[in-house]
């Protein structure tokens, strides 16, 4: 009989689950009142494969007294699985994945990057998408919704365990005294992303604001 955490598991989640674990790891373990995805040893492991705010009030309290490690997949390859009658359209997405996406979602709780109990491992993956059409949401993708993701394989993965680990997302360029635009342009990422990676890199206390260029901040390494 499946467990209550696992009845209403998505195909990825429950895939990368299966991929990760190992003998000896407790699936959908009880600690201190929450349902955690594996426990291995003392290490708390949380596979994420929506957005953090979903599971902030959780890892927060969690990381108050236990070492745990938010695992998150970005897909650096993704098909687009519709159906197309009585078949199905196949096709490759132009978007890849790239390690710095984990920031859209680390703002949720960018004040764990200073917690040596928290860890972030990213799962370069890759996967595919099933969407349906919902004639209800015509705002967004025209009516098609994804149903569910699943998984391909996993190609890479890294993980972020202390400062220097963050540090060493910053590229050469931003050695010195750098803005969000600077930042964005050296990465190759929008001006958004970029902001929310410096605001979470200022979090984890690798840079720190050390002036202004007319309304911009300009950030320094720590």
């Amino acid at each position: 009989m499946p467990s209550i955490g696992s009845l209403n598991e998505k195909p990825l989640h429950a895939a990368l689950k299966a991929w990760y674990a190992q003998p000896g790891d407790h699936l959908e373990a009880r600690v201190d009142g929450y349902v955690i995805d594996i426990l291995r040893g003392d290490l708390l492991l949380e596979i994420q494969t929506r957005g953090f705010a979903s599971i902030k009030a959780k890892v927060v309290k969690l990381a108050q007294t236990h070492p745990i490690r938010v695992i998150y997949p970005i897909p650096v390859e993704k098909w687009i699985v519709k159906p197309d009658g009585e078949g199905w359209t196949r096709r490759r997405s132009p978007r890849r994945g790239r390690v710095e996406d984990l920031f859209r979602e680390m703002v949720s709780f960018p004040q764990l990057l200073l917690n040596p109990s928290f860890s972030l491992e990213v799962l370069f993956i890759r996967e595919e998408e099933l969407r349906r059409y919902d004639g209800r949401r015509l705002f967004r993708r025209r009516g098609w919704v994804t149903q569910e993701r699943r998984l391909l394989e996993v190609t890479g993965r890294r993980v972020f365990e202390n400062p220097s680990d963050w540090l060493a997302l910053l590229p050469d360029r931003c050695s010195e005294p750098f803005t969000v635009h600077n930042l964005a342009e050296a990465l190759g990422i929008g001006n958004r992303l970029a902001g929310r990676m410096a605001y979470c890199l200022c979090k984890a206390e690798v840079i720190h604001p050390v002036g202004k260029r007319g309304r911009a901040v300009v950030y320094g390494v720590v």
